[in-house]
Order: structure tokens, then C-alpha cells, then sequence
């Protein structure tokens, strides 16, 4: 039966028609389990005790499910996970939320307008994409201990808000620049203002780009490390991927914890993934057909 499947779905089909489907399925299996292998053997690792992670020759099952781990954790030694989950949340939200009202205001300027040193400002918002944040963590904390803002969540926000401004404005100004001007002119003539022309005109024919940002800054100030490290040092302050190191000891290390935050960590990202999924789609295909 599998080899008459085979042979009818890898035959050279009529012209005009995809070759070798049979091919093109085995290669998305493929794919498919190349990507949700390391997160199955996530899962799979959460539920196992810390000697079963650690066993010779490993399970690839748990022996003994222990859902149990996903209760225990939230009140362990190593760090308030609860808390780290909480502060994340806020973390990432705020920024993305101060990233998407400074950067479509800006993109919708510089793509609309010609002024002095443009193509200046455009291209220094792009360099700043190129300058690693680990290597401005130090002046960050020396900056933020004389504001007295030194493990406080606002730091974190703003240094987050900094970190990916320059990118969200990059990627709104291409959408904003790919509408044509007759559109603002003509609700100019009708006696729309600048405002009503950004937010009731343009806003609507550039929401795939405004979501691909807010996706794509979201997510990297939800992943942020280096600089959580060094501003923050309340344990209960700190963001999950500072709190997750907590459980990696010098000569221990909870195995099934780190993997049951893990998960818990990227449920958040998976939900927004799933809410804006269409409009993601979009903003990414964008412009790839005329």
C-alpha cells in the first residue's frame, strides 16, 4: 500500500502540475520533525525527575510521569518563578507598547517627508542594529545607577524600548514608504489632518507591518538577557531568561525545572504567534508579489 502511494505521488505528473509530490511531503515530515523534536524532548524532559534526565542509557519516555514538576517549581529555592514570569510580561509588554507608539509616528514621517540628513538618520537607524547590546550593558548600568533607576522594571523597559526602536521604525517606514502619497493628498483635500491621514488612512493599509513589529520586538525584548543581568539583581525582579540560569549550579543542576520553565516561557510567545498569525504572514510576504 505505501509503495503504490509512493509510486503515484512520485510519478512526473501533466504539465502545468507540481512534480514529485511524494517528495515534496517527505521533506516537509522532514522539516516538521526536525522543528518539534527539540521541543517534545523539552516537554518530555519536564515531566522526568532529575535522576531519570541523568540516567544512563537515557529514556525517551519518563519511566515515572511527574506533572507534579509543574507545580514545585513555582516554589523553589532557586527563584520566584512566578514572579520572573510576571516581570517579563510587563517587561516585554510595556516596551513593545512604547517601541509601537514612538516608531510609527517616525516611520510614517521619514517616509512621507523629504528633510535635512534623511538619509542620514536612516542609515544610523540601521548601524544601530549592528552594534551588539552586550557591549553597551556596562555604560547602561553606570548610567541607570546615576538616575537611581538600578534594578527597577522601568530600566529594563526603557533599555528594551532602545534595543529595538530603531528596527520597528525600519520595518514600519518600508510599509509606510510602499503607500503611495495620492492617498494622503486626496484625504488632505477632503480636509483630513496629519493625524487623521496616519491613523484612520494609512493604518489600516500598513497593519501587516505594524504586527510583524510589534511580533518581532515583543520577542526580543521577551528573549533579552545580558542587560537583565547586569541592571537587575532582585531575584524576583529578574526576567525568565535570567531566572532559568538559576537552576544551572556549579555542581547540580534541576534538569526537569529548567525544562518545565522553559516551557511555561514560551507558551506566551506560541499564544501571540497563534492571535496574529494571518497579519504576520502578510507583513513578512509583503511586497514579494507586484
Amino acid at each position: 500500500m505505501l509503495k503504490n502511494w509512493w509510486k503515484r505521488h512520485s510519478e512526473q505528473s501533466a504539465p502545468g502540475a507540481h512534480p514529485h509530490t511524494g517528495l515534496r511531503v517527505g521533506a516537509g515530515i522532514v522539516l516538521i520533525v526536525l522543528f518539534v523534536l527539540p521541543y517534545l524532548v523539552m516537554v518530555l524532559g519536564s515531566l522526568k525527575s532529575r535522576a531519570e534526565v541523568l540516567s544512563i542509557p537515557p529514556t525517551y519516555l519518563p519511566q515515572n510521569w511527574h506533572f507534579d514538576n509543574y507545580l514545585t517549581m513555582w516554589s523553589t529555592p532557586e527563584t520566584p518563578v512566578g514572579q520572573n514570569l510576571l516581570s517579563t510580561l510587563i517587561i516585554a509588554g510595556a516596551a513593545t507598547l512604547i517601541v509601537v507608539i514612538v516608531a510609527m509616528p517616525a516611520a510614517y514621517y521619514t517616509a512621507r517627508f523629504r528633510f535635512p540628513g534623511r538619509g542620514a538618520f536612516l542609515f544610523l537607524v540601521l548601524l544601530t542594529q549592528m552594534c551588539p547590546p552586550a557591549l553597551v550593558v556596562a555604560g547602561l548600568f553606570r548610567e541607570f545607577q546615576m538616575l537611581s533607576l538600578n534594578d527597577t522594571l522601568l530600566a529594563m523597559i526603557l533599555i528594551n524600548s532602545a534595543f529595538n526602536l530603531a528596527f520597528a521604525t525600519w520595518i514600519m517606514h518600508s510599509f509606510f514608504a510602499s503607500v503611495p502619497t495620492e492617498v494622503d493628498e486626496a484625504a488632505q483635500i477632503d480636509g483630513a489632518g496629519l493625524l487623521t491621514v496616519l491613523f484612520r488612512i494609512n493604518l489600516p493599509l500598513v497593519w501587516p507591518g505594524i504586527v510583524t513589529a510589534v511580533i518581532f520586538t515583543f520577542v526580543a525584548a521577551w528573549n533579552e538577557f545580558a542587560a537583565s543581568l547586569v541592571v537587575l539583581s532582585s531575584p524576583g525582579k529578574q526576567p525568565l531568561s535570567v531566572a532559568l540560569t538559576k537552576f544551572v549550579g556549579q555542581y547540580e543542576t534541576s534538569w526537569q525545572y529548567v525544562f518545565g520553565v522553559s516551557v511555561v516561557a514560551i507558551i506566551p510567545v506560541v499564544i501571540l504567534f497563534a492571535l496574529v498569525e494571518k497579519r504576520l504572514i502578510g507583513g513578512l510576504t509583503a511586497g514579494s508579489i507586484k
